[in-house]
């Protein structure tokens, strides 16, 4: 049987794409300019907002290759060329005060997004993780409510991991109009319902005419989870959580040991 040839590659940022210093590493990046040479998408799919992802894209010259970013976990899809904004479907204000109010009673820190900042009543060292990351201000408010008095993209609850972990269970069934994932272990995020990363991958799929035997995606946790079964063939690095390790085709090397390079070498350069 013939071997696909892949069109498209979906690359999840934070502990896959990138090494735990928040960069590309030089193996990674020659990999993923070889595959746009050769004319297949390369995509970056993740939580980030949109501002704390184009940097990277923009190293990747991927305006230049014509390629997209689905952020916010596949809320916004943004054409990197036209450098316009495809995509984007927002939690309500009413939903997202639904979510303080949980937030409240389960005793975990809630984060939102407005105006390219981070919005919190609270401070956490979870709060801190994502301000590193993202390099966006954070707007700490004496009134969560008052001052979220528009839509948002998403919303993330933050704690301890195990405890985190318990809430996510319970969130799903308390909310199941929502979309809710695990980006990272202290981090819980939450989309408007049916909004995730596989759904923003197959309508840009669509837009673009490629099947979805022609993408491969790359991932390591629970919010990439919708993209590894949708895609063709979908990757964890080895640093994937623990529990998904038998839900992709394939494992590779670790986020910090090139996995991304290790991918495009196999399967799209066939080397």
């Amino acid at each position: 049987m013939k071997e696909a040839q892949y069109k498209m590659i979906v690359l999840d940022m934070d502990d896959t794409l990138l090494t735990d210093d928040h960069t590309i590493s030089e193996e990674n990046a020659a990999m993923i300019f070889k595959a746009q040479e050769m004319g297949v998408y390369v995509v970056l799919a993740s939580g980030r907002p949109t501002s704390a992802m184009t940097s990277y894209a923009k190293e990747l010259k991927m305006d230049f290759y014509n390629s997209f970013m689905l952020s916010y976990n596949g809320a916004v899809i943004t054409d990197l060329k036209e450098d316009k904004i495809l995509f984007e479907q927002t939690l309500t204000k009413e939903q997202i005060h639904e979510l303080y109010d949980y937030s409240l009673k389960s005793k975990t820190h809630i984060i939102t997004y407005i105006n390219d900042a981070i919005v919190s009543e609270t401070d956490s060292e979870y709060i801190d993780v994502e301000k590193h990351i993202t390099g966006l201000p954070h707007n700490k408010v004496v009134s969560f409510k008052e001052t979220v008095q528009t839509n948002a993209v998403k919303c993330i609850l933050l704690e301890e991991p195990s405890y985190l972990k318990t809430v996510e269970a319970d969130l799903k069934l308390a909310m199941p109009h929502l979309s809710v994932s695990m980006s990272k272990p202290f981090f819980l995020e939450v989309a408007q319902h049916g909004i995730d990363k596989a759904y923003s991958l197959k309508k840009l799929a669509e837009k673009l005419n490629i099947h979805q035997t022609e993408i491969i995606a790359v991932g390591n946790a629970g919010n990439d989870l919708t993209m590894i079964e949708y895609a063709g063939l979908g990757v964890w690095v080895d640093n994937v959580t623990p529990e998904l390790r038998h839900k992709a085709d394939v494992i590779v090397a670790s986020n910090n040991n090139h996995g991304v390079a290790e991918v495009i070498k196999r399967y799209i350069l066939k080397q």
